[in-house]
């Protein structure tokens, strides 16, 4: 695709997204009542945030970015170093939300019946009886997830994608709404085992979190100084969440939107098409379940901001978390200190939104 194709496209985006304006302003009764209905939700979810502040200092970004996978009903990988509370915030958000969490240590001797359960015979009945294990709560952090061997890996799999597992044959539902927040250190190697491909993909966002700054430093000081607690205030209710999650599925996205995220999702694969040098940083492009995660949580962030229906900046908002996982960088790129933020710059730099 040569410059004055892209320039024609990016030029038929704008001039159909203005026509979408004038008709939603004008006459789009079903996008405003999406749009009163959002607002609504929004104002709740708004106050998720400001909660959440009360307890967790200087993570803001990463609470809606979490929040966002809620709304969009999908899981998350975090990687951190330790320390920044990962759990602490797994349990503020599972009560303002009234859900159970649990927190499972991930080690190299875990086997899977330690996650999912397992049969056990009883004496008195004469029979075999079900234990359930830690993966049958809401909000699971699944912490350091890359210390478990792959058998572990593998269920884990299973329960994320198909929200079920499998005990010695019989088949599980899980609670709903479920939420796997994984974490993993980015600087421990030893002792680890690198998360199969499919399973990364399995994440619909990677959020990385760094340290905090001075200022925060002192309020957590200050906070973790006082035997004074703060009590959260529950706001929402499991029900409430499903709730939102199916009118999330309701969130318009113009059929310009659906094609501008085509264009970032193929630009990954096939660089060269899009006029961009990237063919010897990029191993493999992200796949299509990136297309999907990109369309669902960019309708999660105009939900967040109180719009019922996606703008091409809901997608840049959430690009970064959806693709830095999914885009295989060569052995080059990673020698010359190039990483998947930086070709996920170079793409939405070259990508023009509608």
């Amino acid at each position: 695709m040569n410059q004055s194709a892209i320039n024609s496209k990016i030029c038929n985006y704008r001039m159909a997204l203005n026509e979408n304006e004038i008709k939603y302003s004008a006459s789009n009764k079903e996008i405003q009542d999406l749009n009163e209905k959002a607002q609504k939700y929004a104002e709740k979810l708004l106050e998720v945030l400001k909660e959440s502040s009360q307890v967790i200092v200087g993570q803001e970004d990463a609470i809606k970015k979490k929040l966002i996978s809620i709304i969009a009903d999908g899981h998350v990988l975090l990687e951190s170093v330790p320390g920044l509370a990962k759990t602490l915030m797994v349990k503020t958000m599972s009560e303002i939300f009234k859900v159970d969490n649990v927190r499972i240590q991930f080690t190299p001797d875990l086997l899977p019946a330690d996650i999912i359960g397992t049969k056990i015979y009883k004496n008195a009945s004469g029979s075999f009886v079900t234990q359930k294990g830690p993966i049958f709560h809401n909000f699971v952090l699944a912490d350091e997830i890359n210390r478990a061997p792959p058998k572990v890996q593998s269920a884990l799999l299973e329960a994320m994608q198909e929200k079920q597992v499998s005990i010695h044959g019989d088949t599980f539902e899980l609670k709903k709404p479920f939420l796997v927040l994984a974490t993993q250190n980015p600087i421990e190697n030893e002792g680890t085992y690198k998360l199969p491909e499919a399973q990364v993909d399995r994440f619909a966002f990677k959020i990385l979190i760094d340290y905090p700054n001075k200022k925060d430093e002192i309020k957590i000081i200050e906070k973790n100084s006082s035997y004074q607690k703060y009590t959260i205030k529950p706001i929402f209710n499991p029900e409430e969440i499903i709730e939102i999650q199916k009118f999330n599925e309701e969130i318009y996205s113009d059929s310009l939107i659906t094609e501008y995220i085509a264009d970032i999702v193929n630009a990954t694969r096939n660089p060269k098409d899009y006029e961009l040098e990237l063919d010897n940083m990029i191993e493999f492009g992200a796949s299509p379940r990136a297309s999907i995660w990109l369309m669902r949580t960019a309708k999660a962030h105009a939900l967040l901001n109180g719009r019922g229906f996606v703008i091409p900046e809901d997608v840049k908002a959430i690009a970064h978390e959806v693709l830095r996982h999914r885009i295989i960088l060569t052995f080059e790129a990673e020698a010359n200190g190039v990483n998947a933020d930086k070709i996920i710059d170079f793409v939405l730099e070259k990508i023009s939104p509608p």
